[in-house]
């Protein structure tokens, strides 16, 4: 089903044939190394505090040479910090999206995430972030059209390793 104007009839196109042009390239890449007093400093502020993260002794116990970081923590290392003055309208700073724009569909929300881990990371470990479009998609919902985004996102180590995979997607409404 969608949504037609009532003045023209028209079905509006919330996707511009830019982003539509992007399905299936890879929109962004970030590469950064996985460092133990920030993932510790990351693991107090979102409540996390497994020991595998702050004790070596436990981290041994359970198979681990040292701490490791928390997986959730791989997106922050690759990523880092983007000044206040350059976030968009959204407040995202579009580094992991590959800054696609739907000028008719301005608000964004997350859509939901889903992450395989394959393996956990070290100190000095250097992570590559690569994230390709899967679909964009309108969509009619019972308030009105939205785009649907889809992302797919995987995460390799200094060897080439596989560490995880994602598929991630975003709303963007009218």
């Amino acid at each position: 089903m969608t949504q037609q104007t009532e003045e023209t009839g028209q079905v509006p196109d919330l996707v511009p044939p830019e982003a539509a042009a992007q399905v299936g390239k890879v929109v962004a890449r970030a590469s950064g190394e996985v460092v133990r007093r920030d993932w510790q400093r990351w693991a107090v502020a979102v409540g996390e505090d497994n020991p595998l993260w702050f004790d070596p002794e436990h981290a041994r116990a359970h198979g681990f040479d040292d701490v490791v970081a928390p997986p959730l923590y791989l997106q922050y290392a690759v990523l880092g910090v983007t000044p206040l003055d350059r976030l968009r309208a959204d407040g995202s700073s579009g580094a992991s999206s590959g800054d696609l724009a739907f000028p008719d569909a301005p608000r964004r929300m997350a859509g939901g995430e889903s992450t395989t881990f394959h393996r956990y990371c070290g100190h000095g470990d250097v992570v590559t972030m690569e994230r390709r479009v899967e679909s964009i998609v309108q969509k009619q919902g019972r308030s009105g059209p939205f785009v649907l985004v889809t992302w797919r996102t995987t995460y390799t180590d200094q060897c080439d390793e596989l560490v995880a995979e994602a598929t991630t997607s975003m709303i963007a409404r009218p």
